[in-house]
């Protein structure tokens, strides 16, 4: 075809040399207005059908092959190939330019398809996420090691085209650019190790709460990746914490909170000591009117009198024998008020403590879970029982301790 139109051009007066070259550039733009078209053709009706058809369909993994644009990236090889398949007979008895051109045309298409590869891991990503497994194991560090496996191999590829020499030549001298490898890759290395064991072990999944002082982490895991993992604080911003860190270093996972069923409320009210005191008939008798602990109280006066009775216990002094306290008696009313208590979980550690006095009065300790998890709601249902066990304590002729404040000098000023 090209010595038809080189012959023609010559039998119109035109010079052999000057034939020759003229053929040559009409071949070169037949072969450009057809990879134009063969692109156009690629992107104008064979995508957009196929995006057609995937949109139509009822599957939903094939959506994120359009929405991570594999197809349109691999229809950029439509024109690469024409002008690779079509450079040799337009350009006839020019070898070197021929072999420039089909080499570079070789590279366009080999980071087309490493583009097309992202693309694809991308899309398996995505589908996995659709996965109940993919909260447990997530794979996104392993997605990135293939890429980098990819970009490699694709850069040696094309090394190895610029340079004429085959990809297992070039592969031989990388053993000796090993430890300058593991030097430049080492944050990569160290986060594929911690990767795997994180997977393994199950020590952090996506959307785990967890808390790292070290590196200022409280919140929410948003993304396991290779080399970091990001976490979004309650006041929402974002901290990034190197992969291998959870590995080699502490940090608390709230999971178990999570499938627990509950909250744990653990917090203290200190009690002057000094208001603490034995139970008189009086007090007993009020202590009667309130209903949650008003069965308790008749069966604890039965019992005490019963053992006095039995131990001859001498009742001038209620230092002998055994009494009730009112310190003693507003613990039983916090178990029994606890206990009655809607939001708090009975199927889990219900306890109600005295921890060993100290210069801040004597700690009386609640220790149950809340059955709401949710935070706002936890801290509400807390506050909600110790606003009420605040309250309460005057009942029982107890007093919180406290540092004296302001009001409390001006009382003193005054006597």
């Amino acid at each position: 075809m090209l010595e038809i139109l080189q012959s023609w051009l010559i039998a119109n007066g035109l010079t052999e040399d000057l034939a020759f070259y003229l053929a040559r550039v009409f071949a070169v733009v037949a072969v450009l207005i057809l990879s134009a078209t063969a692109n156009f053709i690629a992107k104008r009706y064979i995508v957009a059908a196929l995006t057609y058809v995937i949109s139509r369909s009822k599957a939903s993994w094939d959506d994120a092959v359009v929405r991570q644009r594999t197809l349109n990236r691999l229809a950029h090889l439509a024109p690469a190939l024409v002008i690779y398949l079509l450079t040799p007979s337009a350009l006839e008895s020019l070898d070197a330019v021929v072999d420039f051109v089909r080499s570079a045309v070789l590279v366009y298409m080999i980071v087309i398809m490493m583009l097309v590869l992202d693309s694809l891991l991308n899309t398996f990503e995505d589908v996995y996420q659709n996965f109940r497994a993919a909260r447990e194991i997530p794979i996104k560090g392993f997605i990135q090691v293939l890429k980098l496996a990819v970009y490699f191999l694709a850069g040696v590829f094309v090394v190895s085209i610029m340079l004429d020499k085959t990809p297992v030549y070039l592969l031989s001298g990388v053993g000796a650019l090993a430890a300058v490898m593991m030097l430049v890759f080492r944050d990569s290395i160290l986060g594929f190790v911690a990767g795997i064991q994180l997977a393994a072990n199950r020590m952090v999944a996506v959307g785990d709460w967890i808390e790292m002082p070290k590196y200022g982490a409280d919140g929410d895991v948003l993304e396991v990746a290779l080399t970091t993992v990001k976490i979004q604080n309650w006041d929402k911003t974002i901290t990034t914490i190197p992969t291998y860190a959870l590995i080699s270093e502490s940090f608390k996972n709230w999971r178990g909170m999570d499938e627990s069923g509950g909250r744990r409320i653990k917090r203290a009210v200190n009690i002057d000591m000094s208001s603490i005191h034995f139970c008189d008939e009086a007090m007993l008798e009020r202590f009667e009117k309130i209903q949650y602990i008003a069965e308790y109280i008749e069966v604890k006066k039965q019992e005490l009198e019963a053992f006095n009775q039995s131990a001859n216990v001498d009742n001038a002094s209620l230092a002998n024998g055994r009494r009730m306290t009112n310190i003693g008696t507003f613990r039983a009313y916090v178990v029994a008020y606890l206990r009655n208590h809607p939001m708090i979980n009975m199927d889990m550690t219900f306890l109600v403590r005295q921890l060993p006095p100290g210069q801040h009065g004597l700690p009386i300790e609640v220790y149950v879970f809340s059955k709401d998890q949710e935070w706002v709601n936890y801290e509400a249902i807390q506050a909600d029982i110790f606003d009420h066990i605040l309250a309460v304590l005057p009942e029982f002729d107890l007093r919180v301790y406290q540092n004296p404040t302001g009001a409390d000098f001006r009382v003193l000023s005054v006597n």
